[in-house]
């Protein structure tokens, strides 16, 4: 079992930055790791994803050209860089990670392993 961990969402004005971070249990260098999010009433969505070599990344286009993805290897650290923040991007933020050689994707059947979520919250 792969223990997923996430940190490091709030309460930030709208046009603010928030850095959320991953880590897993393993080496995440092993992993794809997506990033989803969700709010009441509505299905989870795929933000951004890794491939495990750091040579792959995506972003749902209502973040693209915002939200930034990266992997601190030797930290085991995948972080989700979070700039000019809406009212719309409030919701749980959750990590997942699947052992996968290469690629990666925002579907979350494609993901086995889950954290619990952080909170982002933005005001307006």
């Amino acid at each position: 079992q792969v223990q997923v961990v996430e940190s490091g969402g709030g309460l930030v004005q709208a046009g603010g930055s928030l850095r959320l971070s991953c880590t897993a249990s393993g080496t995440l260098a092993l992993y794809a790791i997506g990033w989803f999010r969700l709010t009441p009433g509505e299905e989870r969505e795929g933000v951004s994803c890794i491939s495990s070599n750091g040579g792959v990344a995506d972003y749902a286009d209502s973040v693209h050209g915002r939200f930034t993805i990266s992997a601190d290897v030797a930290g085991n650290t995948v972080y989700l860089q979070m700039n000019g923040l809406k009212s719309e991007d409030t919701a749980m933020y959750y990590c997942a990670v699947v052992p996968r050689a290469y690629g990666c994707a925002l579907r979350t059947s494609a993901y086995t392993y889950w954290g619990r979520g952080t909170q982002v919250t933005v005001s307006s």
